[in-house]
């Protein structure tokens, strides 16, 4: 099981974004009851936001979504949860939800480009798959807006880039070039990896 607690930087300065966070990943489906998620993403104390999920893919996604919206620590726990679960994830237990708070903790520190932290029952798995996401994540906070409009409209459906540059009302070959620069196919093909090795992170359980 995966338990992801995310804690938003900055909140004095910003002012407190949970409740527009909340919002935008129900809006993208990525909270109950969308799929893997057992709990749904849900304050727990202050500028933090907690959810339980069964689907390593899921996690990647969320995490890298987390990361294009900037301004969030992303601490990821992999391991066992004590069941039955209860209906909220602050009255939860289990090593996951340790798991996850001493990620986000690792997560917060200065001196990582991407505030994410991965840790689990394998340590070595988790580190591994930490490392794969913050190099993910930084190919994500680095695309332009162009490279995010040929992206987003591959994965809301467009089934190739003539279709794509016929929703932008761009050429085929400026589709291309977006695509590339984004480093699309790159991240693509690396997120099975980082959702694999999230799923050994969770040790025996795996």
């Amino acid at each position: 099981m995966f338990v992801m607690t995310i804690d938003q930087q900055g909140s004095t300065r910003r002012g407190d974004q949970v409740a527009s966070l909340l919002a935008h990943l129900a809006e993208r489906g990525l909270t109950h009851p969308a799929k893997g998620f057992v709990l749904g993403f849900e304050r727990t104390v202050g500028d933090e936001v907690q959810a339980v999920l069964d689907s390593a893919e899921r996690v990647v996604e969320v995490a890298l979504e987390l990361v294009r919206l900037d301004g969030w620590s992303i601490g990821i726990g992999a391991g066992e949860v004590h069941e039955p679960l209860p209906q909220t994830s602050r009255a939860a237990s289990g090593q996951a939800f340790v798991h996850a708070r001493d990620a986000v903790e690792r997560a917060k520190q200065r001196g990582s480009t991407v505030p994410l932290a991965v840790d689990g029952a394998h340590p070595e798995r988790a580190g591994e798959a930490e490392a794969l996401l913050r190099l993910l994540g930084a190919v994500v906070a680095r695309r332009t807006a162009a490279g995010w409009a040929a992206v987003d409209a591959l994965v809301a459906g467009a089934r190739t880039q003539k279709d794509v540059a016929a929703r932008l009302g761009v050429s085929e070959q400026a589709v291309s070039q977006r695509l590339r620069t984004a480093l699309w196919a790159e991240e693509s093909a690396n997120r099975p990896l980082a959702a694999r090795l999230l799923t050994e992170a969770q040790g025996a359980l795996a």
